[in-house]
């Protein structure tokens, strides 16, 4: 690191994937896959993970204790509500954790406080109250006022206040429905640095949602203004648009230090790696045109672009593939690549696979280097997702699937499906190969699950091209997501509906309670 940089100012970068992004209708995560997650961000040099919302449910809970006690770097935060049965379970989670922190919060605009049925003066009391109690039980304690952007500016300083002599390290100053603009965002924290006592002698964040596409804009201006957190998400998952990018507001820094000289601790080769994990984990893909991780960040189609990138790189891209961890080497492997050749392949593409994994990958690997002729990065990459997409649990399995189809109807599907070690066979039509396909499945393990998403993408380029599918289930307010990946769509589409009705078997899952589901500070 030079001079210079040592000299420039550190920006907390604040995770919020976990509890934010996972309240995003449909993204759901597991147990370990929440785990897996806290460890990569851990890995790349994240400042502060928000693990969860343990007073939600007992996976919740679950989960933050286990990532507290698993953290090695980052400081690991759960979020509470503004009463002390939220934030005695949220201490009670985190405390394992060598960093904890609590993070508190309660709605402070007019539309809020008319929620809460609380006055102005009955609002600050319980503010006051309930920091000073979380400050008593850990000594990182932040507080949010949550819709912040449309809470009058005289009392949004008069809660600031408060909830710093109370206690609060961290005030975070959430756009909780992405209302706000890049200058009204940095004149906010302006305010509050000018007006408040005490505020100079803590850390300000800022937290932004995407309903109007402004959420990095106005991050990048709070940090300008004097806010030195950001709260983000890996591809810019959360609720309605979104969060706050993470690995857009880190690249922003990164690329654009002549004008935004600040240093965070993140490792950025880490970034696709930790993207991709999370759009398969989530069942969220990420849009192709998507800024620094999307497919088409670093594609040239145009003439005049190919031409300008093959003379300078330089001409057409202000960032390195290599910056976010792509590999510059997209190689294909073919029937004749051995297991040692996958396994440095793997590596090279961020994952470390255990003998068992690397051992399932390499017999999907055959089968399809026998199907298509060349098997590139983004069909490994899938290939690693389908052997985790069950979610551990296989009391459903496709055996055999024969599906007749065209113009003359109707389409029909004959499934064997092993039901918990028992095959059963069915033969049922539908609108469609597809359709045909899950009605076969519902006569072979009948439930009241309502399918919420289907979606096909193509892996690679080519008729031979894997596809992957996503499908989300949600019954009883819980959701399941499963994912699969062919090159045969169909197959594809009934091993991904097959992996949801196995997780909804498990039991994995979450509650979909909008009283818990809050958006706090976001």
């Amino acid at each position: 690191m030079t001079d210079a940089a040592k000299a420039q100012d550190h920006v907390l970068i604040f995770d919020t994937t976990l509890r934010d992004g996972e309240q995003s209708p449909g993204a759901t995560m597991s147990h370990d896959e929440k785990l897996e997650i806290a460890g990569l961000l851990d890995e790349m040099g994240v400042d502060i993970i928000e693990a969860g919302f343990p007073i939600a449910s007992e996976g919740d809970f679950a989960a933050v204790s286990d990532i507290a006690r698993n953290s090695r770097n980052s400081v690991i935060c759960g979020l509470a509500r503004a009463n002390f049965a939220d934030i005695d379970r949220c201490w009670e989670a985190v405390k394992h954790a060598a960093k904890p922190r609590i993070h508190t919060f309660i709605g402070t605009s007019p539309l809020h406080r008319d929620i809460t049925a609380l006055d102005q003066e009955g609002m600050i009391e319980k503010i006051a109250a309930t920091v000073a109690h979380a400050r008593n039980l850990c000594d990182n304690v932040q507080w949010s006022p949550m819709d912040a952007t449309r809470t009058e500016h005289e009392y949004l300083c008069r809660v600031v206040e408060t909830a710093i002599k109370a206690g609060a390290t961290t005030i975070n100053i959430p756009d909780t429905v992405g209302y706000t603009a890049p200058r009204e965002s940095a004149d906010l924290i302006r305010m509050l640095l000018e007006r408040v006592p005490g505020a100079d002698r803590i850390v300000f964040a800022t937290h932004c949602h995407n309903d109007l596409g402004m959420a990095t804009a106005n991050s990048l201006a709070a940090v300008e203004a004097g806010a030195r957190q950001i709260e983000c998400t890996i591809n810019g998952l959360g609720e309605r648009a979104g969060n706050t990018a993470l690995e857009e507001v880190v690249m922003a820094m990164r690329v654009r230090n002549d004008i935004m000289p600040y240093q965070t601790g993140i490792d950025t080769t880490k970034i696709m790696h930790l993207s991709r994990r999370v759009s398969q984990v989530s069942g969220f893909a990420v849009q192709y045109n998507k800024a620094v991780v999307g497919k088409n960040a670093f594609l040239h189609e145009s003439g005049i672009h190919q031409d300008g990138v093959l003379k300078n790189v330089q001409t057409f891209e202000i960032m390195r593939p290599e910056d976010i961890g792509l590999t510059s080497k997209n190689i294909a492997m073919g029937k004749h690549s051995g297991r040692a050749a996958l396994r440095a392949k793997m590596a090279e593409l961020g994952y470390d696979l255990g003998d068992n994994q690397l051992k399932d990958v390499f017999v999907r690997f055959k089968a399809l280097a026998d199907r298509k002729k060349e098997v590139y990065d983004d069909d490994l990459i899938a290939l690693v997702a389908d052997t985790s997409a069950s979610g551990g649990d296989d009391h459903l399995q496709v055996r055999k699937l024969r599906v007749v189809c065209g113009t003359e109807g109707p389409q029909e599907a004959e499934l064997t499906l092993a039901v918990g070690g028992e095959e059963k066979f069915v033969d049922a039509t539908g609108d469609g190969p597809v359709d045909a396909c899950f009605n076969a499945v519902k006569m072979l393990y009948p439930h009241s699950a309502k399918l919420d998403l289907y979606q096909v993408s193509a892996v690679t380029e080519g008729t031979d091209a894997q596809a992957t599918v996503s499908v989300r289930l949600s019954r009883d307010g819980r959701v399941y997501t499963g994912q699969s990946a062919d090159t045969d769509t169909v197959v594809a589409s009934v091993k991904a509906y097959v992996n949801a009705l196995n997780r909804m078997h498990a039991g994995q899952g979450r509650a979909n309670n909008s009283a818990l589901q809050t958006s706090a500070a976001g």
